[in-house]
């Protein structure tokens, strides 16, 4: 799959801004901080066969696929090639590169929770649950705060995180 720099599509951007560039984050994460050329189109929406239809996107150009950091983006890229458009770019490092770069972005509203900050939350949550639990309860729960840390730990070496999944479907994430 072909990559891209956020300093080159910048410079893309500054030479022609009628790009295809899409943003696969939730619309939470999106209204946080995006790229202003781009569109929302989240992952777990992205249908290839109606994707220039319903965004006005050229099939002349390239789609420049944009996420957090890139895992995001690099499955959405598959999921195009899959559905029969291989002109996809995924931009490297996401719009975490994008903001740490300096270059400009469109922020939203400042009270929103990222979603990253969510699953430290609820992880968080879970474990302090635990050890109550398995202290005035029973010593069994202690397999809660374990089984959150071994699921953390999975995610921080796959950079696959199930309970942002669920917590990127739940209500208050869908909302914008």
């Amino acid at each position: 799959m072909a990559t891209i720099t956020v300093t080159e599509l910048h410079q893309i951007l500054q030479d022609n801004p009628a790009q295809n560039v899409i943003d696969v984050r939730t619309p939470v994460e999106f209204v946080e901080v995006h790229v202003a050329a781009a569109k929302n189109v989240p992952l777990d929406a992205l249908d290839p066969a109606s994707l220039y239809e319903k965004h006005d996107l050229s099939l002349e150009k390239p789609v420049y696929i944009l996420c957090r950091s890139g895992q995001r983006a690099t499955r959405a890229a598959a999921q195009l090639a899959q559905g029969g458009f291989p002109n996809s770019v995924i931009v490297e490092g996401g719009t975490l590169a994008w903001v740490e770069a300096g270059l400009p972005v469109n922020r939203g509203r400042g009270r929103i929770i990222s979603l990253e900050r969510q699953v430290r939350i609820v992880a968080g949550a879970i474990v302090l649950t635990g050890v109550l639990l398995s202290h005035f309860v029973n010593p069994s729960f202690i397999w809660l705060s374990g089984f959150v840390g071994a699921g953390l730990i999975f995610a921080g070496i796959s950079d696959w995180c199930g309970m942002g999944l669920l917590l990127a479907r739940a209500p208050w994430n869908r909302k914008v």
